[in-house]
């Protein structure tokens, strides 16, 4: 081992301090989420909590699985997740392969259009009536078809497909006979595991997380994703939080509501945060070299 100097000690001593204060800046607030789904509203409305739960109850997470439109909204979420998550990989593959290979004409020409849609689009006026004009409303497909794709990550896959797979490999398939579509099943996907893990962390959370595009095409209540149904939640508790009464029974619907808004974060964010174990060690990676060329 290399001794280190005085001055690098002092260095890795503060470094370590610091990463331990943004540590701890992170993850507080979702430490704070946890411990007040299972306090007492009344103590955590007065402040109480802060490191420890007080009053360890589950009112909230009972209430949330006894609530038809949370479960029912947890659902479409997953259908909508699941789903979009498969037509964005697949659309997403269908267009950076292409344009990856050196051979194929006008390839610089199609990524100048694509480039330009990510500064200038129609609006959202013009795409309602477009998705309205095909009969997405209220469906599922309003929330897949208008962002089937993202050319951000067309551009990183792209990347990927020409920095880290050798063309000398494509050729050789060529060459023992491979089309193009063999080549992309056979060669290129095998070899791109950590950029499809990023692009399917990255659409997954996008849907998960989508409460915009359902607000703005979804009339019918059963087809709600979870963060739409979190949103309302959140805003009758905001708007209860401003009549002033001293009924017993609105005081204990105030308070179960702040308990429902806790256990309903962590339940929303579960998924997600059981998801991204499995897909961190090509996180990096996948990244890393997607994003070393334009």
């Amino acid at each position: 081992m290399v001794k280190q100097s005085r001055g690098d000690q002092l260095f890795d001593i503060v470094n370590h301090i610091l990463l331990g204060l943004v540590l701890l800046i992170v993850l507080y607030p979702l430490f704070f989420v946890v411990i007040a789904s299972i306090s007492d509203p009344a103590a955590v409305s007065r402040g109480e909590v802060l490191l420890f739960p007080k009053d360890i109850n589950f009112v909230g997470y009972e209430k949330v699985f006894s609530n038809n439109d949370i479960l029912n909204g947890y659902m479409n979420t997953i259908i909508y997740t699941v789903v979009g998550t498969l037509v964005n990989i697949l659309m997403t593959i269908l267009a950076a392969y292409p344009l990856s290979r050196a051979d194929f004409r006008g390839r610089n020409l199609i990524t100048a259009l694509f480039v330009f849609t990510m500064f200038f689009s129609g609006g959202l006026i013009p795409t309602y009536l477009i998705v309205k004009e095909l009969g997405m409303v209220n469906t599922m497909w309003a929330l897949i078809i208008p962002n089937a794709v993202a050319i951000w990550n067309i551009i990183i896959m792209r990347t990927f497909f020409q920095q880290s797979i050798p063309h000398e490999v494509q050729e050789s398939a060529q060459i023992d006979g491979c089309s193009n579509t063999k080549i992309l099943l056979k060669i290129i996907l095998p070899l791109s595991l950590p950029i499809l893990a990023v692009m399917t962390l990255f659409y997954s959370v996008g849907h998960w997380n989508s409460y915009f595009s359902a607000l703005i095409y979804m009339t019918d209540r059963g087809n709600y994703p979870l963060q739409l149904i979190l949103r309302e939640i959140l805003i009758q508790s905001n708007m209860q939080d401003m009549i002033q009464t001293s009924e017993e029974s609105l005081a204990r619907t105030l308070m179960e509501a702040e308990s429902i808004k806790y256990a309903v974060v962590i339940i929303a964010n579960l998924p997600v945060l059981m998801l991204y174990p499995f897909l961190q060690r090509y996180f990096v990676k996948g990244m890393v070299i997607g994003a070393i060329k334009g």
